[in-house]
């Protein structure tokens, strides 16, 4: 049985949201820490032993610390979270190339959301600019890996894109909400997205070793009756 952890993340994720909602920060930290750890788990029992669950890891941290008020414990999980993000740029990467478009998007993107959020960052300027580099660059090289796993990335850099706009000050109603159920639904299709690509990847080689063993028989003629004496 490989869904009870995709059932326990469902419910840890609608507590978190609960616990966002309502301000109920109880809730948050007993729920929150148990998102990226229930994934690790559907990952292992997927065979799924590798960056990707790494970069969980360090999901997990930033979770935790970023539940402590504070722009120290803030940097401080922007840094976990980094770690994330380049452990997902290894695992993608090792897996695919994104296309020309995809990055050329990306890089658009980044560098025009940068732009309008420059004047408003103040002292977190740069580590912004610096996290927000490896968190395009995840969503970008997350799309050569199927469309489920680009969904999760687009989805996890919108979510802490929201989470810049708090940081420049230019909050609006839900905005933790949001930020919580994007980042909830990129964690979910990045881990199920990878380990359906794992699945795919042991078939395609199947096919391919057997298409290989099918060339390399070279059927023998059978000899035909003996001439009369």
């Amino acid at each position: 049985m490989r869904r009870p952890a995709l059932v326990l993340f469902a419910v840890a994720a609608l507590v978190e949201l609960g616990g966002v909602a309502a301000g109920g920060h109880v809730l948050q930290w007993i729920a929150k820490p148990l998102l990226a750890p229930l994934l690790i788990w559907y990952l292992v029992q997927h065979g799924r032993r590798d960056a990707v669950t790494v970069g969980l890891a360090f999901a997990t941290a930033g979770d935790v610390v970023l539940l402590v008020p504070g722009k120290l414990w803030f940097l401080a999980g922007m840094a976990c979270f980094l770690g994330t993000q380049v452990s997902l740029i290894v695992a993608f990467l090792g897996k695919a190339r994104p296309r020309t478009a995809a990055v050329i998007g990306y890089a658009v993107l980044w560098a025009g959301l940068n732009a309008l959020l420059w004047g408003h960052l103040g002292p977190l300027r740069a580590p912004i600019l610096g996290y927000s580099l490896a968190l395009a660059a995840m969503a970008c090289a997350a799309t050569g890996v199927s469309a489920r796993v680009g969904l999760g990335g687009a989805l996890f850099l919108g979510s802490d894109l929201l989470i810049g706009v708090g940081a420049a000050g230019l909050d609006f109603p839900g905005r933790d909400v949001v930020v919580m159920a994007t980042y909830a639904a990129a964690l979910l299709l990045i881990a199920t997205g990878w380990a359906r690509a794992g699945r795919r990847a042991p078939a395609r080689e199947a096919t391919a070793q057997g298409a290989a063993d099918g060339a390399s028989v070279v059927p023998v003629p059978r000899p035909g009756p003996l001439p009369p004496r």
